[in-house]
Order: structure tokens, then C-alpha cells, then sequence
């Protein structure tokens, strides 16, 4: 899908972690990157964890753990609880409050994103590649009664979701076979292309008509459907996506908005040429 879930999406118990990704290999890292991934797991953690808990996901010593603790909530990084459980940090608020007012990309898509949304009614989500996942980066909700769960700043799978894979038919083919290299696949639903050989065939066609479908293949009942954005020089990738629940929204009226999302995305292309490219 092209979302978080859905409001009506059971959420996990508390207190459950959720692993997106392998653990990450930090014995080259340095103090910094260790530390990078200390925030990480605690972020994508599904309630405050526990000492314990961290220190089963990450590959550092209980001692050097402890103290990369002690570090980031003496930043104000990390928050340490009453219940003696972890949070993430208020001032990581500050940093990206400051980051969201100086993203020049989310400033010119913003107008284009609204427009699109006026047009079809529905959420309208502009995401960014990283990895093997898509960071949301903006999102414009849908007018009607039953909305998205989906939150800026959350990651969803590259191959499974509609910017995803219409970020993932903008690369290079060199930069798609290695993306696809490090994807590890995962069933999410019945829907769910799980093979390199589907994910290319499916590729092929989205390079083919300039747009993605999430046919219910990340959360049964939601649906979207997207085009790729990108810079010249295909350095920066990213999508735009109109999602629906898929009672509401139909294949035939994804297919309807099709040529309404491409429109959008070239227009945020042609800004982006314009505002960010070179100067003479």
C-alpha cells in the first residue's frame, strides 16, 4: 500500500517492536553511527523500550550501550521515562522542524500536491527513495469521512507500494538492480509480488505507461495509484501517489487519475528544474 494503515488497521500490542530491516552491521561505524542506530531502533520501535529490548537488537556491548543511552538523553536525543523505558527525544523535534522549513523539494511540490488532491478528492502522499524504502515526505488528506493512517516521516517498502515502485522504474538500470538486490522480500498480502523476476516485469510496464499501482498488495483494502519524480540526472528519486480504501476507489477510478498523476509529477518537475537546478 501507500500507508501506515488504514484508522480501521488493528494495531500491534504495546510494547511490540516492530524490525523493518536486518540489524545493521555497525562494527566500521564509529561512535556516530553507532549511535545513529541506537535512534533508529528506538524510532521504529511501536511503544518506549526497554533497556533489554535495545540491547537485543543492536550489536554493541551492554556496557557501550549503556552509555550511548546516558549520551543521547543527556542531548536530548532520547528520553529516559519514569517506567525506565526509552523514548525518542524532543529536541529531534527541533531538528526537524528545522529540516521540514528548509526542504525546498516538499516547498514546490506542495502546491501541485493540493492541486491533485482538488482534483480527485482523495490522499495525496509525496514520498522519497531511500534504500530499499520510501520516507513520506508530505501529504495532503482526503476530504472524506474514513481517512489514511499514514504519517509523514514513515517509511513503507519499496516493492510493495505504488511510489515505491514508480520511484524504483526512475532509476537507472544499474541502480535497480542493485536496489532490488537488497530488497528482502516479505508477503504482506495475497497481492504481494515476493520474486525479482515480478517486481522487473512489473517495473517494465510502469517504465512502459509512467504509472504505479498498489493493487492491495501492502495492506488489503487500500489502494493507490502513482508516478516517479525525479532530478535530471536521476540523482534524487522520489513519487507522488493518490490513495484510497479500496471500497471506496475502484481500479477503474485509479486508472481514471492516472494521467492526472503524471501531470502532477511533471509539473513538480519542471519546478524543480527550474528552482533547483544550476545557475548561470
Amino acid at each position: 500500500m501507500d500507508e501506515a494503515g488504514s484508522t480501521g488497521t488493528s494495531k500491534a500490542a504495546a510494547g511490540s517492536v516492530r524490525q523493518a530491516a536486518p540489524l545493521r552491521q555497525q562494527a566500521d561505524t564509529g561512535t556516530l553511527g553507532k549511535a545513529i542506530s541506537v535512534l533508529d531502533i528506538v524510532a521504529s520501535a511501536e511503544a518506549p523500550m526497554r533497556f533489554t529490548e535495545i540491547l537485543d537488537l543492536c550489536d554493541q556491548p551492554r556496557g557501550t550501550l549503556h552509555r550511548q543511552l546516558s549520551n543521547l538523553v543527556e542531548e536530548g536525543l532520547l528520553s529516559l521515562n519514569r517506567d525506565h523505558t526509552y523514548s525518542l527525544g524532543l529536541r529531534l523535534l527541533q531538528f526537524a522542524a528545522k529540516a521540514w522549513a528548509g526542504n525546498r523539494f516538499r516547498t514546490i511540490a506542495e502546491p501541485h500536491l493540493r492541486t491533485l488532491h482538488e482534483q480527485t478528492g482523495e490522499t495525496v502522499h509525496l514520498s522519497v527513495l531511500r534504500g530499499t524504502e520510501m520516507i513520506y515526505l508530505d501529504k495532503v488528506e482526503s476530504r472524506q469521512a474514513v481517512r489514511m493512517y499514514s504519517q509523514i516521516g514513515n517509511a513503507s517498502p519499496v516493492f510493495c507500494t505504488g511510489v515505491g515502485k514508480a520511484a524504483m522504474a526512475a532509476l537507472s538500470d544499474e541502480a535497480l538492480e542493485s536496489t532490488i538486490g537488497q530488497i528482502v522480500f516479505r508477503r504482506f498480502t495475497e497481492h504481494t509480488l515476493v520474486t525479482p523476476q515480478a517486481l522487473k516485469a512489473e517495473i517494465a510496464e510502469i517504465r512502459s505507461t509512467g504509472n504505479a499501482y498498489d493493487r492491495e498488495e501492502h495492506e488489503i483494502g487500500i489502494r493507490c495509484v502513482a508516478a516517479p519524480v525525479y532530478s535530471v540526472d536521476r540523482s534524487f528519486v522520489a513519487g507522488i501517489s493518490v490513495t484510497g480504501p479500496a471500497y471506496r476507489v475502484s481500479m477503474e477510478s485509479l486508472q481514471s487519475w492516472a494521467e492526472l498523476v503524471r501531470q502532477a509529477a511533471n509539473a513538480i518537475m519542471d519546478d524543480m528544474a527550474l528552482r533547483l537546478g544550476p545557475r548561470t
